[in-house]
């Protein structure tokens, strides 16, 4: 699945559900990251009142009914069924059914396929309800220690090839907290590419949060990359939270790499421009080259061409 799974933990007493029947509409419902106590009572009551449940993992939601003490209907919704599924579930919403979505884990939409149902809800004149709860990306940002003010999530990088370097591209130019799920095997190898293409940090790792063996690593990112290198992989689903560079102290004069840019173009191209300024000035190569395409793309405009990436 595209998001951090987990299992649940004991929760003391586990109520049985007796809501009455939802009203129509599609249910977004966050469930929990790992505790079961996280359940929100709201939650439970639209798990039990819904005409049926749309989730990733049957019988992971099973599980999770059986200890709130609800029965419903299951409809599998996942990354390699939601043509099929939507074909499914889009009539019973428009017929003025009652539909709740839920993830493996935490809050829907969040690195998961639902954004086509509710798409599709919304393109249908669907009613639309969000029932908050658990989520790994609030959580781990909120005992980070990172500014939260703003941030960036961009859930799993590719695993390889031109599509990851291109996202670690895309990390290098954002001033502001990032937040990354991650799998443990390849959390050495990120964290070694960020550390390389990005440079030193802020890092929190968070790990199994809400669980019993929940875990938070704080410190820089070299040495934390250096640390995950040496140990075997961790247990449990990880997420990352990357500091801005400002936070590292790293100097950051985006006028001068700017206006070297700029005489730079006029006579090469946008990848050869971005490795000569990027060996002047020391700054990451790849941050220099988005923001050298950028350059680029806007002269090419204002010029009356189109913009061309090289």
């Amino acid at each position: 699945m595209s998001k951090p799974r987990s299992s649940l933990t004991a929760a003391e007493g586990s109520a049985s559900a007796a809501p009455g029947k939802c009203p129509p509409g599609l249910y977004v419902v966050a469930t929990p990251i790992g505790n079961l106590a996280d359940v929100t009572r709201r939650a439970r009551d639209v798990l039990a009142g819904a005409d049926l449940i749309a989730c990733e993992d049957t019988r992971r939601t099973g599980r999770l009914l059986a200890a709130l003490g609800v029965a419903n209907r299951l409809v599998a919704y996942h990354d390699h069924n939601a043509p099929r599924a939507l074909r499914r579930l889009l009539p019973i919403l428009e017929r003025g059914g009652s539909v709740a979505l839920a993830s493996d884990a935490g809050t829907p939409l969040i690195s998961d396929p639902g954004y086509r149902l509710v798409g599709a809800a919304l393109d249908a004149g669907v009613n639309l309800v969000a029932v908050p709860g658990p989520s790994s990306v609030a959580a781990a940002l909120s005992v980070s220690g990172m500014p939260t003010d703003r941030f960036a999530f961009v859930g799993f990088l590719p695993p390889r090839g031109g599509a990851r370097r291109d996202a670690l591209a895309d990390l290098s130019v954002l001033r502001m907290t990032v937040v990354l799920f991650e799998s443990p095997r390849r959390l050495a190898a990120t964290l070694a590419d960020l550390a390389a293409e990005l440079g030193d940090r802020p890092l929190a790792i968070a790990r199994e949060l809400t669980k019993r063996h929940e875990e938070v690593r704080r410190g820089r990112l070299c040495a934390l990359a250096e640390r995950a290198a040496a140990e075997a992989p961790p247990k449990g689903e990880i997420v990352l939270v990357l500091g801005p560079p400002e936070l590292a102290g790293e100097p950051v004069d985006a006028a001068l790499i700017d206006d070297k840019l700029g005489a730079a173009l006029g006579a090469m191209t946008a990848r050869d421009a971005a490795r000569c300024v990027a060996a002047e000035t020391g700054a990451s190569r790849r941050a220099v080259y988005a923001r050298a395409v950028a350059l680029a793309g806007a002269r090419a405009a204002r010029d009356g061409d189109g913009p061309t990436r090289r």
